[in-house]
């Protein structure tokens, strides 16, 4: 609904956004992504690219606020990230989606295990900016968390949960992260569980907001048609409505595998999923490139990849099959999975152990390695072609505080990768001999060791 006095203004940021919003913005070369950044008086560090072809601009606001801060109360933090635009002020949901809606502004929001964020677009007319500017500021400062709301988004929540529990893939990947990391912060589910999630009271979420969404843990990435100082005024803006706060404390380290682990789940299904992995690298991790690379070739190519050939093409035992490393904050999950008939699962599953182990014995060939890198350069250009991508980067480089020229020397990067870089580092990150493995779907076999 737009607000009357705005129709037709509201009309033109209508047919934009229709063209706009779900495609790219500006077409950038790798080169040509210039990273301003500085720290605002209040503690956020602020990162912005100009992207002057389109106006419109890009807000993503990061906080080291994901569910790894959960604590005992799983689920805390995804609900208070859907909580925070509820009621604001004197507002409530529906007068602050208006505020929004009448300018053509887009507000969003999202919780994964190391960081929740906020984001704002917006058209970069003045009287469009301010609205929607202010209405983002509001929210940010001043969330009331209305218990009805509360109670409705904790319904939800049930509802995701319950639907959970017939969902092979969601089962077996709770189990891999609890198997993977055991007591870490990072084996809890991202959305609690039903006992944790009726647990949660109003005073839970305001503590947890009032702790972590603070200047001192948040990361302002901005990408659009406003120069530095220009954007210098705007992250001021959203800063100001911040306290200053500290920085989440850090968490535990992670611990290495001791010994293999097979996880077996039955579930009435005559498809099993198989995931298979062990923790891999944190961001920033000297070996990430040599093992992206190494990874592109085992099983990140899609239907090119060794896995795709061997255990789909040759033996045709599964549609999907994939391998990829998720570096976190600390050391996210190495991960190999497939999905496949229930009465084939144990020749699939020591087919990809297999594979991997022959993988990290072997190295690529050189034909592998060089069609490897021409497909990842060649395609990272359409991975920084819009700003929504481009503000993405700007809010992992500032969230794990990678080097400023990531974008600029990633396609180097892999170039300079050698056969011998990517054995050495799959030998030094992962051990064929100790991981875990979850096998669900079926009838549950007695746990094995694995491997």
């Amino acid at each position: 609904m737009f607000i009357k006095g705005t129709m037709q203004r509201a009309i033109v940021v209508f047919v934009l956004f229709t063209g706009l919003a779900t495609g790219g913005v500006i077409a950038a070369e790798t080169h040509g992504v210039k990273i301003n950044h500085w720290t605002t008086d209040q503690g956020v560090r602020v990162y912005h690219v100009e992207a002057p072809e389109i106006p419109m601009v890009e807000f993503e606001l990061q906080f080291d606020a994901g569910a790894a801060r959960d604590g005992e109360l799983g689920g805390l933090a995804m609900l208070t990230n859907g909580l925070i635009a509820e009621g604001a002020a004197d507002l409530d949901a529906s007068a602050i989606a208006a505020r929004f809606e009448s300018v053509g502004a887009i507000y969003g929001n999202s919780s994964q295990r190391d960081a929740a964020s906020l984001s704002l677009r917006s058209l970069t007319d003045p009287p469009l900016l301010n609205q929607a500017l202010e209405t983002f500021v509001l929210v940010l400062g001043k969330p009331t968390f209305p218990q009805d709301s509360l109670e409705r988004e904790r319904s939800r929540m049930l509802v995701g949960l319950q639907s959970e529990q017939e969902s092979l893939e969601s089962l077996s990947e709770k189990a891999f992260y609890k198997a993977l990391y055991n007591s870490h912060p990072y084996a809890a589910p991202e959305r609690g569980t039903e006992a944790t999630v009726k647990a949660i009271k109003r005073e839970d979420v305001q503590r947890f907001f009032n702790d972590y969404y603070v200047a001192s843990n948040a990361v302002l990435a901005i990408v659009g048609a406003v120069t530095e100082e220009e954007a210098r005024s705007l992250a001021g803006k959203i800063g100001s409505a911040l306290k200053k706060g500290q920085p989440a404390p850090a968490l535990p380290p992670v611990a290495s595998l001791e010994k293999p682990n097979t996880v077996r789940l039955n579930h009435p299904s005559q498809q099993a999923h198989i995931l298979m992995g062990q923790p891999g690298v944190r961001r920033g991790d000297p070996d990430y490139f040599a093992l992206y690379v190494g990874n592109h070739i085992l099983g990140g190519s899609g239907l090119v990849s060794r896995l795709a050939e061997e255990i789909r093409e040759k033996r045709g035992l599964s549609y999907s099959q994939y391998s990829y490393f998720a570096p976190m904050r600390l050391e996210g999950p190495y991960i190999l999975g497939l999905q496949t008939k229930v009465e084939q699962a144990e020749q699939a599953r020591q087919l990809l152990h297999d594979e991997l182990k022959k993988f990290i014995a072997e190295g690529p060939t050189d034909a592998e390695l060089q069609a490897a890198k021409q497909n990842i350069t060649g395609g990272f250009p359409l991975r920084i072609a819009g700003n929504s991508k481009i503000v993405g980067y700007l809010g992992m480089i500032g969230f794990y505080k990678l080097p400023l020229d990531y974008l600029e020397t990633f396609n180097a990067n892999i170039e300079a990768v050698t056969k011998e870089q990517i054995k050495a580092a799959f030998a030094k990150r992962v051990n064929p001999e100790k991981l875990v493995t979850v096998v669900a779907g079926g009838e549950a076999a007695a746990p094995d060791a694995g491997g």
